[in-house]
């Protein structure tokens, strides 16, 4: 049996996406959400914790939902989980994970501030974005990721 690596989330966009390009002209639009997890502590106070989660979309999928994306919109995001490694500007080692997206869904009502198009979705079904090498991704115009750029 295979093994499966896929990751399911809604959330809101904590700031406005960047979408960059690489040399060779692939592009990747790059972008936080949150997901919060309401829950009763011992004593029964209700509390909530809050997490956020690093997205990015390669390709097309990215270029044709970057205009629609903006803080605070709700989102269904469907992806795979990445984890990597890179240089900060100090020459210290650094980890991140991610969420390579395959699908997202704009949720919400049309014009709310908190939503998009009513439940508009995009998906990336060209090869294009879900074969690049995330592990080599970072910056798209210097090849590595800027301490300033995590988590975006």
């Amino acid at each position: 049996m295979g093994s499966l690596n896929r990751a399911l989330l809604i959330g809101n966009l904590g700031k406005d996406p960047e979408l960059r390009y690489t040399p060779d002209g692939l592009a990747i639009l790059k972008f936080s959400i949150a997901t919060t997890e309401y829950f009763n502590d011992k004593s029964g106070s209700k509390n909530e914790r809050t997490t956020w989660h690093n997205i990015v979309v390669f390709g097309k999928l990215g270029q044709s939902i970057a205009n629609y994306l903006s803080k605070g919109k709700q989102v269904f995001v469907e992806g795979r989980i990445n984890n990597r490694s890179y240089d900060d500007k100090d020459g210290v080692k650094k980890y991140i994970t991610e969420i390579v997206a395959t699908n997202i869904v704009m949720l919400g009502a049309r014009g709310a501030s908190s939503g998009g198009a009513d439940a508009s979705e995009y998906s990336n079904n060209s090869a294009e974005g879900s074969n690049y090498d995330a592990n080599k991704g970072g910056n798209a115009d210097t090849g590595h990721q800027e301490e300033d750029d995590v988590p975006f």
